[in-house]
């Protein structure tokens, strides 16, 4: 026969799951002895192999409280929705992320959707069959009202709470989200390119993803303030096929017909983000173009790719691992029952060699 404490164990992980979704606290210590005949060594024993399986955590002066895990690990799994989990982007923030939950008890599941309508349709039917404590969802398609909410909305009324990151849908305006402050991210690169003289600067922004279009106006409108003039044939715009085509294939060939065809007079350029940048400055030199001497570039995420371009790029980044140990506190609070308001992320200029004054 197992110990008194092993057995007084098992009751209490049993009341937390028949709780399930809500967090608690547990009876004292004395009313834990009354209730089941024990003693105060028995139940202190019982609370701290909960406690080592984080399925309660003790709040100084005030008790043991559920944690909102259950007792099974495969019960405490978090899906994690992203368009890619191979862009430069995808392993760091799936990593802090990955690292959050498990310092908490939970596990996660990485599902990609490859920015299509069908491939997250999919995902989801699949996590209405098979349940997971939360979801965090990059979205797909962001730059339109997801015909999914129908979806998004049974998961969430069937008590699984959802989050966005990087994006949300128009037409989920309750679901919370944690998002970069594209506006004014854009809104930032136009005067700083303004405030070196640049008086025509063009840009390269994603066209199927909410941030594409939050950027695009956003260095529109600080062109607007600073009475620059702004052309939208300066403007090139890329979906997730031409991207898909320049990861797989190192086909430049939309970069190229920019700067072709596009670039004309501009002596700068806001690209979407690192990646785009690092192949445009590639691009550039094939052409001639020197950069900075020529030409600045200037882009969204100081990743890696910043530093390996053959001229080290200037970018907007945020603190290091913010976006995904943001994302992963916020579902753990909501899988806790606890509000979480959307927050959106500042962003902070790294200035590098690849802007610099008009010529």
């Amino acid at each position: 026969m197992s110990a008194k404490y092993i057995r007084l164990a098992g009751l209490l992980q049993n009341l937390i799951e028949e709780n399930a979704g809500d967090i608690f606290r547990l009876p004292t210590e004395a009313a834990l002895c009354r209730k089941y005949g024990v003693s105060r060594q028995t139940v202190r024993k019982a609370l701290s192999v909960l406690e080592s399986q984080h399925l309660i955590e003790k709040r100084q002066g005030s008790g043991s409280y559920t944690t909102g895990l259950f007792g099974g690990t495969g019960k405490n799994s978090v899906a994690i929705l992203v368009c890619s989990d191979t862009e430069y982007i995808y392993p760091g923030l799936l990593t802090d992320i990955r690292n959050t939950l498990q310092d908490s008890g939970f596990s996660c599941t990485i599902h990609v959707t490859e920015n299509r309508i069908c491939r997250e349709r999919e995902i989801l039917q699949h996590l209405l069959k098979e349940p997971v404590r939360g979801i965090l969802s990059e979205g797909c398609r962001t730059d339109i009202p997801t015909p999914n909410h129908d979806l998004y909305e049974l998961l969430s009324e069937s008590g699984i709470p959802v989050l966005f990151f990087h994006g949300n849908y128009s037409n989920l305006p309750d679901f919370p989200s944690i998002k970069d402050d594209n506006y004014g991210g854009g809104y930032y690169l136009g005067k700083y390119l303004a405030s070196l003289g640049h008086k025509n600067t063009a840009g390269i922004f994603r066209s199927d993803d909410i941030q594409g279009a939050e950027r695009y106006f956003g260095f529109l409108s600080a062109l607007r303030d600073e009475g620059l003039p702004f052309c939208e044939e300066s403007v090139c715009h890329f979906d997730t096929d031409r991207l898909t085509a320049l990861q797989e294939k190192q086909d430049t060939g939309f970069l190229s017909e920019f700067i072709s065809k596009q670039l004309k007079e501009a002596t700068a350029v806001v690209c979407h983000n690192d990646e785009i940048a690092y192949w445009l400055i590639k691009e550039l030199a094939y052409k001639g173009l020197r950069v900075p001497e020529d030409i600045s570039v200037v882009c969204f995420d100081n990743s890696y790719l910043s530093e390996l371009s053959q001229v080290q790029i200037t970018s907007l980044s945020h603190k290091n691992h913010e976006m995904g140990n943001s994302a992963a506190e916020g579902i753990l609070k909501l899988m806790k029952g606890s509000p979480f308001p959307s927050r959106t992320l500042p962003w902070h200029l790294s200035a590098k060699r690849s802007s610099a004054p008009a010529p």
